[in-house]
């Protein structure tokens, strides 16, 4: 299970025929004010329909991954060292095609989506039922517990608040569209202290330290409860 995180992948490059090919799909298809085909069944009430949404950084949505458009470059920031470190994910893109595969091919319960920022692709996210998880074994989860796993994938927006915002922003989707989620749960590794700070100014608490098979982490924790507080 790759632990959620702020940092961000490799830059992808304004240069990259890939990029410009799929941002303009997806602008495209933003454009016409339509929604991406749902992909996550009924555990997570229609992820694909959560947007767009304002933001401090710009208008933001989700949209759910499709291999044969977004593959290469999830991949590529996948292989950058400071995403490898944490995601294990480095290498070709079969590895990441099967890590995605495994969600799309699942039962719905976490929805591997692009991060869309003003109709520029520029992050990876996992939604994911926390409760159904593995992760349920080490915390005391509650019924319909939302998970977050994120990585950015540029160089540009690496330390200047845009993780953070984006991580508020996800969050209150996530509590908006899901009633019965009554919080939203993290858990990045210790040692990745700028992921850890970007969950905190996302008004995320430290719930506790766990250890997990692969990682001691950091419990964080969106209450909705608290997220007009926090």
């Amino acid at each position: 299970m790759p632990p959620t995180h702020a940092s961000p992948a490799t830059d992808p490059g304004g240069d990259d025929t890939l990029d410009l090919h799929l941002s303009d799909e997806l602008v495209a298809l933003i454009a016409a004010g339509e929604s991406p085909a749902p992909t996550d069944g009924d555990l997570l009430d229609a992820v694909a329909s959560w947007g767009p949404v304002t933001t401090p950084v710009g208008s933001f949505r989700l949209v759910p991954v499709r291999l044969e458009r977004d593959l290469s470059l999830i991949a590529r920031w996948m292989n950058d060292p400071a995403v490898a470190a944490f995601w294990e994910l480095a290498g070709p893109e079969a590895v990441t095609a099967t890590h995605i595969r495994a969600q799309l091919d699942g039962d719905g319960r976490s929805v591997p989506c692009l991060g869309v920022l003003d109709s520029t692709p520029m992050s990876y996210f996992e939604i994911y039922r926390a409760d159904l998880d593995p992760l349920a074994r080490h915390y005391p989860a509650r019924p319909h517990d939302t998970g977050i796993h994120l990585l950015l994938g540029g160089v540009a927006d690496r330390g200047r608040g845009v993780g953070s915002a984006l991580l508020r922003a996800v969050a209150d989707l996530a509590l908006d569209h899901r009633p019965r989620c009554t919080r939203v749960i993290a858990e990045p590794d210790l040692r990745n202290t700028p992921s850890v700070s970007a969950f905190l100014s996302a008004g995320f608490r430290l719930s506790a330290e766990v250890d997990l098979p692969d990682k001691r982490a950091a419990l964080m924790v969106r209450d909705r409860a608290l997220r007009h507080v926090l």
